[in-house]
C-alpha cells in the first residue's frame, strides 16, 4: 500500500547536515554499499544495499546521538544525558557520550533483550531497566531528567539526530552517483527525514521512499490528516521501527520532501531478512530489512538504480531464530501441519517414509495421545517440515494424502 506526501515546510537545510558529517568524521564509520544481484533482477534495475547494519554500534543511530550530544554546552555536558531505547538509540547514546566523555543514563523496558542491555552497559552507559513497553520507560526517563537536570536525547524528534542521521544521505550520493531511488524504513522518521534533506538539497529529481510495518504505520494517517497522529497499540516485529507517533520535527520534513510512504507485511519482513543472510550474507534487523521488504512485495514499483538503506542489524538471537522460521515458512520452505495416525507401532515409521518419498527434511515430530477429540486407537501428530518452496510444499501435501492421511494445515 503506498501513500503521497505533501508539505509546505522543514526546518532543516543541506549545510546542517554537511556539518554533520564534519563532525562525525572519524567517530561514524563510511559504511560500505554492496550490490544485491537478486533484488537487481527482480526490480530490473542495479538495487545496492547500504549497510547502515555494518555502523559501529550495529546502526544508525550513532550518528545522529554523537551530533546531537557535541552541541551540548558544557553545563548541560556536565549534567549528563539520559535516554530510553529498546536497542539501538541507547547503544548509539551510550557509546557517543564515551567518545565525548560525557555520563549517560539509559532507561530500558524490563524485557529488552539481553545482548541489547550488555552492549549498552559495555560502551560506558548506566543501564536502568523500567517499564514493560517503550512509553513507560520513555516516561521514566523523562522524570529522571527533570528529576536530576540530565538532557534528555530523542531518539528523533530533534535537529541535531535529523542531522547526523542525514549523512547517510551524503554517502549515497557520494557512492552510488547515478542512483535514482532511495528507499528507507520509518519509525518516527529521523533516519528518512535526514536522508530526504540531503538528497533533495543535491539530487531533487532522486525519489525518497520511506517504508513501514503494516502494523505500527503511523506515518499513513498522520499525512491524511496532515499533522502527526498517534495510532494504538503498535504491533510488529521490527521494533527498530515499532513507533505508535510521528516525532513533530520529521514528520514536517518527511511530510515535504519524501515522496511516498509504503507499508509492508510482517510475512514481507521475515522473508527480507533471510534474503539478507542467504544472499547477501548480511545480519540485518527485521527494521532495517523493511526496504528490502517492500521491493521484494513490488520490485515494479522502484525506477533504478535503487539504494535500499539496512539501518541496523541488532537483533536478538532467539527472535532471529523465530524470524527465520517464519520467513522460511513464508517463501513456502517450511511446512508445519498435523494428521492422525492409527496408534500402533510402525505408523509413524509408514509415514515417515512417505515424507522421505517425497524428499521433504522432518525437523520435528510432536505426539498427542490424550486430547479428547482422539479416538481410543488414534494419536495426533504435529510434523515441522523443510520444504523446497510453494511447490514443493504442494507435493508433499498431495503425498500425504494420496498415502490416505487428513491433512490439517
Amino acid at each position: 500500500m503506498s501513500f503521497r506526501t505533501t508539505g509546505p515546510f522543514h526546518p532543516l537545510i543541506l549545510d546542517d547536515v554537511r556539518g554533520a558529517q564534519k563532525m562525525l568524521a572519524g567517530v561514524a564509520r563510511l559504511t560500505p554499499m554492496e550490490g544485491s544481484r537478486y533484488l537487481s533482477r527482480l526490480v530490473g534495475a542495479p538495487v545496492h544495499l547500504k549497510c547502515e547494519n555494518l555502523q559501529r554500534t550495529g546502526s544508525f543511530k550513532l550518528r545522529g546521538a554523537y551530533v546531537r550530544i557535541s552541541g551540548l554546552r558544557p553545563e548541560e555536558r556536565a549534567a549528563g544525558v539520559v535516554a530510553a531505547s529498546a536497542g539501538n538509540h541507547a547503544q548509539g547514546v551510550a557509546l557517543a557520550s564515551s567518545l565525548l566523555g560525557v555520563r549517560s543514563t539509559v532507561f530500558m523496558p524490563v524485557g529488552a533483550p539481553l545482548p541489547k542491555v550488555a552492549a549498552t552497559r559495555d560502551y560506558g552507559a548506566e543501564v536502568r531497566l523500567h517499564g514493560q513497553v517503550v512509553d513507560e520507560t520513555l516516561a521514566a526517563a523523562e522524570e529522571y531528567a527533570r528529576d536530576t537536570g540530565a538532557v534528555f536525547i530523542h531518539p528523533f524528534d530533534h535537529p541535531d539526530i535529523i542531522a547526523g542521521q542525514g549523512t547517510v544521505g551524503l554517502e549515497i550520493l557520494e557512492q552510488c552517483p547515478e542512483v535514482r531511488t532511495v528507499v528507507v524504513g520509518i519509525g518516527g522518521g529521523g533516519l528518512a527525514a535526514g536522508i530526504a534533506v540531503a538528497v533533495k538539497a543535491l539530487r531533487p529529481d532522486v525519489k525518497v521512499i520511506g517504508v513501514q510495518a503494516e502494523g505500527a504505520a503511523a506515518y499513513p494517517p498522520s499525512l491524511r490528516a496532515g499533522r502527526p497522529v498517534s495510532i494504538d497499540a503498535p504491533a510488529t516485529m521490527a521494533d527498530g521501527i515499532k513507533v505508535g507517533r510521528p516525532g513533530d520535527v520529521p514528520y514536517a520534513i518527511i511530510e515535504e520532501l519524501v515522496d511516498e510512504v509504503r507499508t509492508v507485511s510482517e510475512d514481507a519482513l521475515s522473508s527480507a531478512l533471510l534474503l539478507c543472510l542467504e544472499r547477501a550474507k548480511l545480519v540485518v534487523e527485521p527494521a532495517g530489512a523493511s526496504p528490502v521488504a517492500a521491493l521484494m512485495t513490488a520490485p515494479e514499483a522502484f525506477q533504478g538504480p535503487v539504494v535500499a538503506v539496512l539501518s541496523g542489524g541488532n537483533v536478538d538471537p532467539l527472535l532471529m531464530q523465530r524470524i527465520l522460521r517464519h520467513g522460511m515458512a513464508a517463501g513456502g520452505r517450511y511446512l508445519s501441519l498435523r494428521l492422525r495416525l492409527a496408534d500402533r507401532p510402525g505408523a509413524l515409521a509408514t509415514l515417515l517414509g512417505v515424507l522421505s518419498e517425497a524428499d521433504a527434511n522432518v525437523l520435528d515430530v510432536g505426539h498427542v495421545r490424550t486430547d479428547p477429540r482422539l479416538g481410543l486407537t488414534e494419536v495426533e501428530v504435529e510434523l515441522h517440515l523443510e520444504t523446497k518452496g510453494p511447490e514443493h510444499c504442494t507435493e508433499v501435501e498431495q503425498a500425504l494424502l494420496d498415502a490416505g492421511y487428513r491433512v490439517i494445515r
